[in-house]
């Protein structure tokens, strides 16, 4: 299953960029929503091959995921790999430079079932697709506002 998104930001491409090549932020974020997060040895900490294994709950069942980040070109893209017990997949995020102050950021996820089980789950979202495009489209609208905001905010502290 293949979900896309686009959203275009007043914000420069390579402040997106920063934001989104923020790991510490990120796992900030998810510590306060509950995810345990563990950052494997033998990974690099940052860039092309860092990966972090994350466990939360989901539909009542604690998950493992190991997700890694496979490419990062500066200013231009970002790719994640996600593997768990039942689904694995990638996470492709573009950053095209519309103007040299605005910048759309279009993503793509693909999600893969590992088991009968996850092949029926995804079937059943395939059947709500839009509410889950609704939902997709909705976070990444969120995102896109705290972009904006942060841009803001580094703006007025400079002046």
């Amino acid at each position: 299953m293949k979900l896309t998104s686009k959203i275009d930001l007043e914000v420069p491409a390579r402040f997106v960029y920063d934001i989104l090549a923020d790991h510490d932020a990120w796992e900030r974020e998810a510590l306060q929503r509950g995810v345990e997060i563990e950052r494997p040895v033998d990974m690099p900490t940052s860039g092309v091959g860092a990966s972090w294994k994350l466990r939360f709950r989901f539909r009542g069942k604690s998950r493992k995921v190991l997700v890694r980040i496979e490419e990062m070109q500066p200013e231009s893209r970002m790719a994640l790999s996600f593997e768990g017990q039942a689904l694995a997949g990638e996470s492709e995020m573009d950053i095209i430079a519309l103007s040299p102050r605005r910048t759309r950021l279009r993503t793509a996820v693909t999600v893969r079932p590992k088991t009968l089980a996850a092949r029926l789950f995804l079937n059943t979202l395939r059947l709500a697709k839009r509410r889950v495009q609704g939902r997709l489209d909705r976070r990444l609208g969120q995102l896109g506002a705290r972009i904006e905001d942060r841009f803001a905010r580094s703006r007025t502290e400079r002046v």
